[in-house]
């Protein structure tokens, strides 16, 4: 495989320690943005053949880290590489003598990027978990449901967001201040430390007391009648996003209701409301209400499924999802203008393929 030149991150090297999760999709980030990123396996390991969308852009190779030559191997690669990303329980990384103090003493410009989901410090450091209870923890998961209980945003916020997400952009921080100070450093994304993260606003408003700390019962969390989902006679739903003045009013528009019925800032007013626009919204089938709303106004669009999503027009026209091997999957985002990301699929290497290029 020759090195990625393609993406804003074309030229960075980076070693990927396999693992599932956090690892696994902020190395396919970095490498759908140029990065030349060399994934290590365990001798006999393959890639998923379920989500082999999340194996693309890499180069892999099998190294036993139990053995020294191994470890040795994995040394050598380090020495040239820009980064590490790590994903091992705390402890396992310098049990096994890759940790951080071992490979910054052999390339001190080195970024050894790692995520965990508790962190490295505090009483659960070390403590089994999944994404849903770090969510639960850092106040995510109680915001999100509907009143009856909380609903775990598929691996969204924890995992990817929270975790990959923050890890890739520390990783790529902290290499541009290492090409400036020629001195690298730990970055540690916890996942309940990024899901915190994205909740400054609502810890903002609730401190303000403009947040009720409860679920459903806030403007943007389903609370308000006209910033929800509603079932349509087919069975399917649509997405309300009316929060304007002029989107409520095509809102009401569409549907046949006078817009002056009711005060939709007003909180009394939304249990009633809620009650007219499920009626509303449940006498025709989604398509039926897609159609009427399609110009956008009343910010009314079908809920689509993942077989629908890819063949919208919206996506279709934008090229937002690509078939490969007869997988469909989401392109590379962001967009760049002058050095576009691509997604590439994955191909195996040996220790002397990858030693070789970055020589």
């Amino acid at each position: 495989m020759v090195a990625a030149t393609h993406g804003p991150l074309s030229g960075v090297r980076i070693v990927e320690f396999d693992s599932p999760g956090t690892i696994l999709f902020a190395g396919m980030l970095l490498a759908d943005l140029g990065c030349d990123v060399v994934r290590i396996l365990r001798p006999g390991q393959e890639g998923s053949g379920v989500a082999a969308s999340l194996y693309r852009g890499r180069s892999q190779l099998a190294l036993d880290l139990t053995q020294a030559a191994g470890r040795e191997q994995a040394l050598s690669l380090i020495a040239e590489a820009d980064g590490v990303i790590e994903g091992y329980r705390p402890g396992v990384a310098e049990q096994v003598g890759l940790d951080p103090a071992r490979c910054l003493a052999l390339n001190p410009r080195l970024v050894y990027a790692r995520t965990s989901g508790w962190g490295r410090e505090g009483p659960l450091a070390g403590a089994p978990g999944n994404d849903i209870n770090h969510l639960a923890l850092s106040g995510a998961l109680h915001a999100i449901g509907p009143g009856p209980g909380p609903v775990p945003p598929l691996n969204l916020i924890g995992e990817y967001a929270g975790g990959a997400l923050y890890l890739a952009l520390g990783l790529v921080s902290a290499i541009l201040a290492a090409q400036a100070t020629g001195k690298g450093q730990v970055i540690e994304a916890a996942q309940i430390d990024g899901a915190a993260s994205m909740m400054t606003l609502y810890y903002a408003l609730h401190g303000a007391g403009r947040w009720a700390d409860a679920r459903a019962a806030n403007m943007i969390d389903g609370g308000a009648p006209y910033y929800r989902c509603y079932a349509c006679a087919d069975g399917r739903h649509v997405a309300v996003g009316a929060l304007e003045p002029a989107a409520f009013r095509a809102l009401c528009a569409g549907l046949g209701i006078a817009a002056d019925a009711f005060d939709p800032y007003d909180r009394a007013c939304w249990p009633a409301l809620g009650e007219v626009l499920a009626a509303g919204f449940a006498s025709r089938g989604r398509d039926d209400w897609a159609k009427l709303f399609e110009s956008g106004e009343a910010c009314v669009t079908p809920v689509l499924s993942l077989t629908e999503a890819p063949l919208h027009p919206h996506n279709r026209a934008r090229g937002s999802f690509s078939a490969q091997a007869g997988v469909m999957q989401p392109v590379p985002a962001p967009r760049f203008s002058a050095t576009p990301a691509e997604a590439i699929p994955a191909m195996d290497e040996t220790i002397a393929d990858v030693l070789a290029r970055w020589a």
